[in-house]
């Protein structure tokens, strides 16, 4: 009689550490640095804390520094492969690839995979930026180069740092946060030229709706801030959009633009 398969056990991912099982914390690094009520590790800990966000984004830039020029690509984790949203992101890992793209993800399931899937499909470059979560992802199989953060914060800077443009599939609040980072970057000229594109028309419609009706009436944004968001179901037009882009920043840092 053969043996009964034995089941995957726990596992996090916490930097170079992998923990299993009960030698699991009951908490994230994330969690830790930024719970206020954890005061009297403020002087003890946060210190060492310090070095140990440094050597993230140490790791993070010498590992993506060669990149070829990149797209981040965002959404739900919770998409499943017979989602609308996980064939758009398949397609558009494919399309970006096939342009000459490497495409950065949070390296996780839904979205995320199928995007780094399409690429890898397509024989392109994929990376996967996973984040140490209470509820293990781990990186997707479909990812090339794929670096474990244990701060949101160094992860995004990631994020932004080594993409020409992002784009934004169907998702929930960490696809939100996302999203409004780039753009606030945007915004406040922290990038220049950085494309935003939402893909899915019928799924971010209404939150353009009321971004125009009613931030723009109430002053609390100014009609150019409209432009900063791109919304198309059509892969094709996304690479596109990037490419224009970048042809329109080059063009500028080579006194060529107007």
């Amino acid at each position: 009689m053969s043996e009964p398969k034995r089941s995957r056990p726990r596992e996090r991912h916490r930097g170079m550490v992998t923990l299993r099982r009960d030698a699991i914390p009951p908490s994230t690094a994330d969690q830790r640095l930024l719970d206020s009520h954890l005061r009297h590790e403020w002087k003890t800990k946060d210190a060492w804390r310090a070095l140990r966000i440094l050597s993230e984004f140490v790791e993070g830039f010498d590992t993506l520094a060669d990149l070829p020029p990149a797209v981040s690509v965002f959404g739900s984790a919770r998409s499943k492969p017979d989602s609308p949203e996980y064939t758009m992101g398949e397609q558009l890992g494919g399309a970006l690839a096939r342009a000459g793209y490497a495409v950065i993800t949070g390296g996780g399931p839904g979205v995320m995979e199928a995007a780094n899937k399409g690429v890898a499909d397509a024989g392109g470059l994929s990376v996967g930026l996973g984040i140490e979560l209470p509820f293990e992802q781990g990186l997707n199989d479909w990812v090339d180069i794929g670096i474990d953060f244990r701060y949101f914060f160094a992860r995004k800077t990631m994020f932004v740092k080594y993409a020409q443009a992002f784009v934004v599939l169907p998702g929930g609040f960490g696809t939100l946060d996302e999203l409004f980072e780039a753009v606030t970057l945007v915004q406040t000229r922290k990038v220049t030229r950085f494309p935003v594109v939402l893909m899915g028309v019928a799924y971010w419609q209404g939150l353009l709706d009321w971004i125009k009706g009613t931030m723009l009436p109430d002053g609390k944004i100014g009609p150019e801030d409209l432009q900063l968001l791109y919304l198309t179901d059509d892969v094709d037009a996304v690479v596109a959009h990037i490419r224009e882009a970048a042809e329109h920043l080059d063009d500028a840092k080579s006194g060529g633009g107007s």
